[in-house]
C-alpha cells in the first residue's frame, strides 16, 4: 500500500466556501480556529463554478480560481494568513464532471464542443457517445417543452443561438439558415428536458444532466482540468486534497496514481462511500477516505439493537408500510434500485446495450444475444451488486470482484424465464470483470468496446446505487432516521464495541492518516441531531406513547383522492416529520417549521412514492407543508415537547461520547464548520448555511469558566482533544497505537474505553438511558492502563497507573473521561 509522504493533518475543518462566504471571511476565522486546535482548513472546491453557487461542485473553469470567492489573490492571502497562525489548505476538488450552465459560454471547453463537435480539440475531453442516434448530435434537454412547441422561443442574435436564459453557439456556416435547417445543422439537438432520461448520450453525475462528466483517464484531460491546482500545491498554497466521487472515474486506483505523483505524495483522502464490510483497494495511493465509514461506526455504537427493533413494531403498527415501501429493509432497497435503474437510468442502461450488442454480434462465445436479453441482463445483475461497483482495472480487486459478480450473477440468471437466454448474464458478467479485454483473438475495435462497457458498467453501477439507497430508499424506510445517512445501515442500524475496536485497529493498522467524519455538507443530518434521534431507540414505547398521546393529530390527513389529487392520510411523513422536528430539538417551535418543511419536503420527493422533483403533487405538498406548521412544529407537539425534556440528560451523553470518540480515534478528524459547539442542521441546504463563530466562548473556557450548557462542554471536549493532538502527533498518528480497554461488571457494555500509544485514554458512555434503567453502573470498574500517573484533562483528577476505579465515580459528573499519562 502505497502512504503519503507528506506530513498528515492532525486535524481539518472544513469550510463551506459561497458568495456569501468567500476567502475573506474564512481568512478572518484562521484566529479562531488556529486557536481551536486543528492543523489545517479544509476548502470547498474553489475553482470557477456557476455564479452563485452555494457549493462550488458545479464547476466551469479549471483555470481559474473563482472570482466570487476572492480569486487566486483571495486564496493566497487565505493561505498566508493560515500560515501564520500554523495551519495548512486542504482543498477539495472534483475530476468527475463540470457544469452545463446557463449560458454554456460559462463553461469555455464545452462551448466550443457545441459550435465545433468531435472534430474540437475539446470533444475528447466529455463522455459523449457521438453514435448513440440524434444524427450525431449531443443532446442537450434544456427545453420546457417539446420542440415545436418552444420554437417560437428561439431567435439568433449576435451569431448566438438563444432560448429564454440559455444561449449556444452556431456552427460556422450556419447563421442565415432558416431556423428549422439551422436547429438540424448543428452539433447539438435542444430537446425537451424530460427526454434526458432515456435519450441522453453524454455521462452525466448521477441522474443530474446539468453536471457533464469530464474524462480525466486521458492524461491531456487530466493535465488541463488539474493544473491550477497543481500548480498551487507546487508552489505551496494548497497542502492536501479531498476527491470528490472517485467511483465515477473510469479507473480511480489509476487516477490516484498518476495524483500521488504530481502532487509528491500530497495527504489526500477520496469520497469513497464503503458497504458493509468493504475496504478501500490496497494500491489506492492515498490516505483513505473522507470518512464515512468511521461515522458509520461510531453512530452505531449509539443505538440499542433490541430498543430499535422495538420501534421497527411501533413504526410498522404506526405507518403500515408495503414490505417494498419501508415495511422490509432490503425489499425497499431492491423495488428502488429496480425504479432507478429502469427509469432514471434508462440512457446509462442503453448505452451499455449498444455496446454488448455490437461485442454480442462479433464475439459467437458467449455472444449472440438480443438486445433486450442484454438490457434484462444489465439491470438484474447491476440491482444485486451489494456494494457501489467493481474496479476490473485493479488486479488485487479481482477476487473480492469474481465473487461479488458471481453471486449477482447467479441471482440474475434466475430472472429468466428461458435458461438458454439467461447465458445473456454470462456475457455481461465476463464484460463487467473485463475478462475479454486482454484476450489476443480480438482486434482493436473488439476491445475499445470490451473496456468501454467494463468502464461504464461500473460507473452506472455507482450511480445506481447511490440513487436507489442513498437518495430513495433512506427516505422510504424512516424508522430511525438517525440511520439514514450516507455510509449507513438503516436495516441493520446498531454496532457493538466490538465492531468498533475491530474497525478502528483496522484503521490504525492500514490507513492511519485516513479521513474520519460526524457531520459534512453532505450528512442528511448534522451528527447532533443523529445523536438525538439515536435516544429514540432506547426509549422505543415512550416514542410510541407520545405519538398516540397526539391522537388524530399524529398522522398528516392529506386530503382523500379528490380533485386536488393530495390522496389519502400518509403516515409514513408524518413518522419522519416528527423524528425531523425531535432530532432539530424543536418540536413545538413554530419558527422551526421553515427549517423542517423544506427536509421533510425534500425526503417525499426523493421518497418519489406521493410527489417527485419531476412529477410535483402541489396538493400533497401542500398538505405536507401545513402538517408540520401545525404538529411537529406546532402546538400538537406537546407531548414530543415533554419527551424531549425527559430525554436530554441522555442526548447529552450521545453528544458527548461521539464528539470525544470522533477526536481520538485513529484516522485524522474532519470538524465541518460551526460543529466544535451544538450544532442541529438537516439536509441540504440547511446544513449549508454560513457559519457564525463563537470565539468569544472558547475565550471563556480558556479563562477557567466552567462550562455552562452543551454546546459549552462540547466546545471544552473539542479544544482540549484538538490541541492534545497538535501537541502530541505521534500519540494519533502512523506510528500510534490502539489498545480497547474494557470494563468489568454488570454495566460493562455501557463503556466503551480505548488507549492510544499508552499515553491517552479515552472513556465513554454508550446507551445511557438505558444504563440509568437497569439501575446505573452498580460495581462495574474499569483498569487504567499501566504508566502513569494519569490526569482526567476535562477536570484535572490524577489516579495512578494500573488503579481501578468505579465507573460510577469516574464518570460521575460527565459521562465521557479524557486521560493523559503525565
Amino acid at each position: 500500500m502505497t502512504q503519503p509522504p507528506s506530513p498528515s493533518p492532525t486535524a481539518t475543518y472544513r469550510l463551506q466556501l459561497q458568495p456569501d462566504f468567500p476567502f475573506a471571511a474564512a481568512e478572518r476565522a484562521v484566529p479562531h480556529l488556529a486557536a481551536l486546535g486543528i492543523s489545517h482548513l479544509h476548502l470547498s472546491p474553489v475553482l470557477e463554478a456557476v455564479p452563485g453557487s452555494t457549493h462550488g461542485y458545479d464547476v466551469v473553469d479549471h483555470a481559474a480560481v473563482r472570482a466570487e470567492l476572492g480569486g487566486e489573490r483571495g486564496l493566497r492571502a487565505l493561505a498566508a494568513t493560515a500560515r501564520s497562525h500554523g495551519l495548512g489548505l486542504v482543498v477539495d476538488i472534483v475530476p468527475n464532471h463540470m457544469a452545463v450552465p446557463e449560458p454554456v459560454s460559462l463553461n469555455g471547453p464545452l462551448w466550443q464542443v457545441l459550435r465545433d463537435g468531435p472534430v474540437s480539440p475539446y470533444a475528447r475531453w466529455f463522455d459523449i457517445d457521438w453514435d448513440a442516434g440524434h444524427g450525431g448530435r449531443l443532446l442537450l434537454p434544456v427545453l420546457g417543452g417539446r420542440l415545436g412547441e418552444e420554437t417560437r422561443h428561439f431567435r439568433v442574435e449576435g451569431g448566438v443561438l438563444r432560448y429564454q436564459e440559455h444561449a449556444f453557439p452556431l456552427r460556422p456556416g450556419t447563421e442565415g439558415l432558416p431556423l428549422g435547417r439551422l436547429l438540424e445543422a448543428q452539433w447539438y439537438r435542444l430537446a425537451w428536458w424530460r427526454l434526458a432520461r432515456s435519450e441522453l448520450n453524454y455521462r452525466r453525475f448521477f441522474t443530474i444532466s446539468e453536471l457533464i462528466a469530464v474524462r480525466a483517464e486521458d492524461p491531456e484531460v487530466f493535465a488541463a482540468t488539474h493544473g491550477t491546482v497543481l500548480r498551487l500545491v507546487r508552489e505551496g498554497v494548497i497542502d492536501g486534497l479531498r476527491i470528490d466521487h472517485p467511483d465515477g472515474l473510469v479507473d480511480p486506483g489509476g487516477y490516484l496514481a498518476r495524483l500521488h505523483e504530481e502532487t509528491g505524495g500530497r495527504w489526500t483522502v477520496v469520497e469513497k462511500i464503503l458497504s458493509g464490510d468493504e475496504q478501500l483497494p490496497e494500491s489506492w495511493a492515498c490516505a483513505g477516505t473522507t470518512g464515512y465509514d468511521a461515522l458509520r461506526h461510531i453512530d452505531g455504537l449509539f443505538v440499542c439493537p433490541q430498543g430499535a427493533g422495538r420501534l421497527f413494531s411501533h413504526y410498522r403498527d404506526f405507518v403500515t408500510p408495503l414490505a417494498d415501501e419501508g415495511g422490509d429493509w432490503e425489499e425497499t432497497v431492491r423495488r428502488a434500485a429496480y425504479e432507478v435503474i429502469t427509469h432514471d437510468l434508462a440512457a446509462e442502461v442503453e448505452r451499455l446495450v449498444r455496446t454488448a450488442a455490437r461485442i454480442s454480434a462479433r464475439v459467437p462465445e458467449p455472444g449472440d444475444h438480443a438486445p433486450w436479453a442484454l438490457r434484462h441482463a444489465i439491470r438484474e445483475l447491476m440491482v444485486r451488486l451489494p456494494v457501489y461497483r467493481p474496479y476490473a482495472a485493479d488486479p488485487g480487486q479481482a477476487g473480492q470482484d469474481a465473487a461479488m459478480l458471481g453471486a449477482a450473477a447467479a441471482g440474475a440468471r434466475t430472472a429468466f424465464r428461458v435458461p438458454e437466454e439467461a447465458r445473456a448474464v454470462d456475457l455481461v458478467h465476463d464484460l463487467a470483470l473485463g475478462r475479454l479485454t486482454d484476450e489476443p483473438d480480438h482486434d482493436g475495435t473488439d476491445r475499445a468496446d470490451f473496456a468501454d462497457f467494463t468502464a461504464r458498467f461500473a460507473q452506472t453501477a455507482s450511480a445506481l446505487h447511490a440513487k436507489s439507497v442513498e437518495d430513495t430508499a433512506f427516505y422510504r424506510y424512516p424508522v430511525l432516521l438517525s440511520a439514514c445517512e450516507v455510509g449507513g445501515a438503516p436495516g441493520e442500524p446498531a454496532l457493538p464495541p466490538e465492531a468498533f475496536h475491530a474497525y478502528c485497529a483496522r484503521v490504525q493498522r492500514d490507513r492511519p492518516a485516513s479521513g474520519t467524519v460526524l457531520s459534512t455538507h453532505d450528512t442528511k443530518r448534522s451528527a447532533d441531531v443523529r445523536a438525538r434521534i439515536a435516544v429514540l431507540s432506547e426509549c422505543p414505547d415512550r416514542w410510541r406513547d407520545a405519538l398516540g398521546a397526539m391522537a388524530d393529530g399524529a398522522v398528516c390527513e392529506v386530503g382523500t383522492g379528490g380533485a386536488d389529487g393530495a390522496g389519502p392520510a400518509d403516515p409514513m411523513v408524518s413518522w419522519l416529520a416528527w423524528q425531523t422536528a425531535f432530532g432539530l430539538g424543536a418540536p413545538g417551535d413554530g419558527s422551526a417549521a421553515e427549517r423542517v418543511a423544506p427536509a421533510v419536503l425534500k425526503a417525499v420527493r426523493e421518497a418519489g412514492l406521493r410527489t417527485s422533483w419531476t412529477e410535483p403533487n402541489a396538493g400533497y405538498e401542500e398538505a405536507v407543508e401545513e402538517f408540520v406548521r401545525n404538529g411537529p412544529c406546532g402546538p400538537t407537539a406537546a407531548p414530543l415537547a415533554a419527551l424531549d425534556a425527559e430525554v436530554a440528560p441522555f442526548v447529552r451523553a450521545n453528544v458527548l461520547g461521539a464528539t470525544l470518540l470522533h477526536l481520538t480515534m485513529p484516522g485524522v478528524p474532519d470538524l465541518y464548520q460551526g460543529t466544535e459547539l451544538a450544532y442541529a442542521a438537516l439536509v441540504d441546504p440547511d446544513n449549508r448555511r454560513p457559519p457564525r463563530f463563537r470565539p468569544e466562548r472558547l475565550a471563556e473556557l480558556d479563562a477557567g469558566t466552567a462550562p455552562r450548557d452543551l454546546s459549552a462542554e462540547k466546545l471544552r471536549i473539542t479544544a482540549t482533544a484538538l490541541r492534545l493532538r497538535r501537541e502530541s502527533p505521534h500519540w494519533f498518528g502512523a506510528t500510534a497505537t490502539y489498545e480497547p480497554v474494557y470494563a468489568e461488571g454488570p454495566a460493562a457494555e455501557h463503556c466503551v474505553a480505548f488507549c492510544r500509544s499508552g499515553r491517552v485514554l479515552t472513556v465513554v458512555t454508550r446507551l445511557s438511558l438505558r444504563l440509568v434503567e437497569t439501575g446505573g453502573w452498580w460495581d462495574t470498574l474499569l483498569r487504567l492502563p499501566p504508566g502513569g500517573p494519569w490526569r482526567e484533562v476535562l477536570t484535572g483528577r490524577e489516579l495512578p497507573g494500573g488503579a481501578v476505579v468505579g465507573l460510577s465515580e469516574l464518570l460521575a459528573v460527565s459521562p465521557v473521561a479524557l486521560f493523559v499519562s503525565e
